[in-house]
């Protein structure tokens, strides 16, 4: 998978197996141009890129995704939204859960796999 640029990061909270990361997606972000101009939206493979890096990054893992499970695209991000990002690690199964939201409102989620030894 191609790294995206992560967007600008407004803070971000770390607790045992959880972090989180609030996000601003910029109007100017360059997943935007091409991805329908009149109604411009984040595409779906960039918000999974932001999980891989910041979870990998993270909690120790290597970019290298075995399978991607579960995956969700339940609501449009938009430019100039702000959005959290939060991963939990399931070390014992060796996974990455995460999902984007605004308060209520899920935009995406997902579970990554890793191989069995990788990571922290």
């Amino acid at each position: 998978m191609i790294k995206s640029q992560l967007p600008p990061v407004v803070s971000h909270y770390a607790f045992e197996n959880e972090a989180q990361w609030q996000l601003v997606v910029p109007a100017d972000y360059p997943a935007f141009e091409g991805h329908f101009s009149d109604h411009p939206i984040l595409p779906g493979v960039v918000q999974l890129d932001w999980a891989i890096q910041l979870g990998c990054q993270y909690f120790g893992y290597t970019a290298a995704v075995a399978q991607v499970e579960v995956l969700k695209f339940q609501q449009l991000i938009q430019p100039d939204a702000t959005v959290t990002l939060t991963v939990q690690h399931l070390a014992n199964k060796h996974k990455l859960q995460f999902h984007f939201s605004d308060g209520e409102r899920r935009y995406a989620s997902g579970r990554l796999a890793f191989a069995e030894g990788v990571g922290s």
